[in-house]
């Protein structure tokens, strides 16, 4: 087995810790809040998942060892939202989203923005580049205008 498939597996770990930080945290302060914030996040794992497991089988894994470990590293989710809410300050809980939701959105805001931003650099068609950041901004537009109704 190759090292990058444990690495990854490790990376997957600490990404669905910092998604039960989030799904935990947006939930105290409220329901709607909190679904959105987990229906933003099962968009994301979806593809997400299946790329890990991709990943995991190229390294060598069997598939029914990929699936095994994929599973296992959702536990850092449940840890996640656990350490999310064991963290309530006794003032209650906005404090602890006074931390975890700029702590975690900012990741995920680094990560995705990592992954779009040397693409758009390299990037021959000024079209592509265009379309890209007009997406990116329609995202933006979309979790504002949901975060305002």
């Amino acid at each position: 087995l190759q090292i990058s498939g444990y690495l990854n597996l490790l990376a997957n770990t600490i990404d669905n810790f910092t998604h039960g930080l989030a799904v935990a945290a947006s939930f105290l302060v409220s329901r709607k809040v909190g679904f959105l914030t987990t229906m933003a996040i099962l968009l994301h794992e979806i593809p997400h998942e299946v790329g890990d497991f991709a990943i995991l089988l190229r390294a060598g894994f069997d598939r029914w060892s990929a699936a095994k470990m994929q599973l296992s590293t959702a536990l850092g989710g449940i840890v996640g939202a656990c350490f999310a809410i064991c963290a309530q300050s006794p003032k209650g809980a906005g404090e602890t989203v006074a931390w975890i939701l700029p702590f975690t959105s900012g990741g995920f805001l680094y990560i995705a923005l990592v992954n779009v931003v040397p693409d758009l650099l390299e990037e021959k068609n000024p079209w592509n580049s265009l379309q890209q950041v007009l997406l990116l901004c329609t995202g933006i537009t979309v979790m504002v205008l949901l975060a305002h109704n």
